[in-house]
């Protein structure tokens, strides 16, 4: 079905800027880059899916893509999914236009390991190998664009009507509806054109986070510098790795570990995520064996370039004829993008939101032929429709009993900061 071929590389790192370069004469593309980060969970180093054989919009279609074909698919699953996934609908406008759900599977992928390239062509397509090896290594460095002008962005939600927004949440909160809610806020621009690989370039030197995405389908495209994982299977071990509590960096070595440290021990970020940890707890009891849900890691805080975050590890183990997309039915969306409980949360959300999120609080990842899958939580990120010359960024923050809403705003500024400074990056 595959033919596989390895090459040896001189550069992982100019490697990676030139698969990301080569990829752009494809209308559909996936790229996973870790970052080099490395934990006993990781998956690839960096991952290039394009072209494709087929193309799949339908959950269904897709169910029996992976019970039969035992193949790649790469793609995503948009937050509005929950509304065919529970009791749910959504009325806000939506600007950017991305299908549902979307997977393909693609003709090539690329992986890149610290000193070699593996193909995995579909056997149609390896005559084609040579010559793409070859085409790759002429590449050296991402084009920097002739035409560069800053976008001027603007906010959906103006501060009055932020802190007018928050005191909703709260009231939900006082009267038992919820605990908690991922209140997010849209940043936009219109009648913009942008280069998607040159913003996702700076984009991710920004942060180097260990889900960074870059996803095109057709005119659509993801520049996505995301921290988290949503969810991962591997054999019949199921692993969720949700991230509530942020705090910027300090400006020196002594400053950034006091951060750090008040950030582990702040009393209302601790209970942001043991909620959440509860809450994808529950999700995964729901496929898994007996007893086997249990939480290796709670609260523990992890340093990024931009901030620190407080990431709690669950895991559990599933029977081992569970489809894998179940899995993802019985837990989208990623919990720590909801609040809890998570099916009151998300109705409520809709209330005082703005905008349909779209892709924003999805998840891009890809499923293996051994039924696997690796899928993280599309934050952090630029969304652009090139067709309607629209793009948009969304950051949140948890609103919980003990909220503030000066700092709830601060913190969505924070998260807010590098995607607004790569798009009004101005010519030098």
């Amino acid at each position: 079905m595959r033919t596989n071929r390895s090459f040896k590389t001189n550069s992982f790192s100019e490697t990676k800027e030139a698969l990301l370069q080569w990829s752009r004469s494809y209308s559909r593309v996936v790229w996973l880059d870790s970052n080099s980060h490395q934990d006993q969970y990781s998956s690839f180093r960096a991952c290039l899916a394009v072209g494709e054989s087929f193309v799949y919009t339908d959950l269904g279609e897709i169910k029996t893509f992976l019970n039969e074909k035992k193949d790649w698919l790469f793609g995503y699953f948009s937050y509005d999914l929950k509304n065919q996934l529970e009791d749910l609908t959504s009325s806000n406008p939506d600007f950017l236009g991305f299908p549902l759900v979307q997977f393909f599977r693609p003709t090539k992928i690329i992986v890149l390991d610290d000193d070699q390239l593996h193909f995995k062509y579909l056997d149609d397509f390896a005559h084609q190998i040579d010559n793409d090896h070859a085409a790759i290594s002429k590449y050296s460095r991402l084009e920097v664009p002739n035409e560069r002008s800053p976008v001027e962005i603007r906010m959906r939600i103006h501060k009055e009507s932020y802190f007018e927004k928050v005191g909703r949440f709260l009231e939900h909160i006082h009267r038992g509806d919820i605990y908690e809610a991922n209140f997010c806020q849209e940043f936009y621009a219109e009648d913009v054109r942008i280069d998607p690989w040159y913003i996702h370039q700076k984009l991710n030197g920004i942060s180097e986070p260990p889900f960074a995405t870059f996803l095109r389908m057709e005119d659509k495209y993801l520049m996505c510098a995301s921290p988290e994982r949503y969810l991962k299977k591997i054999g019949q071990k199921v692993i969720s790795q949700p991230i509530k509590g942020t705090a910027r960096r300090g400006m020196d070595e002594w400053e950034d570990e006091k951060i750090k440290t008040d950030l582990a021990q702040d009393e209302k970020e601790r209970s942001e995520n043991i909620m959440i940890t509860d809450l994808v707890r529950n999700d995964l009891s729901k496929s898994a064996i007996k007893g086997s849900v249990r939480v290796e890691e709670l609260c523990k805080p992890h340093t990024f370039k931009q901030v620190h975050q407080l990431i709690s590890t669950i895991v559990s183990n599933v029977p081992e004829n569970k489809n894998p997309l179940e899995l993802i039915e019985e837990t989208f969306p990623m919990g720590s993008m909801t609040g809890a409980p998570k099916i009151s949360a998300m109705k409520i959300i809709e209330t005082w939101e703005e905008t349909k999120r779209g892709l924003y609080s999805g998840a891009v990842g890809y499923f293996d032929p051994d039924g696997n899958f690796d899928f993280n939580v599309v934050i952090r990120s630029i969304l652009y429709n090139a067709t309607n010359k629209y793009v948009s960024f969304s950051v949140g923050s948890a609103i919980t009993s003990k909220s503030d809403p000066e700092r709830e705003y601060q913190e969505c500024l924070l998260k807010a900061k590098a995607m607004r400074q790569v798009l009004e990056e101005r010519e030098t």
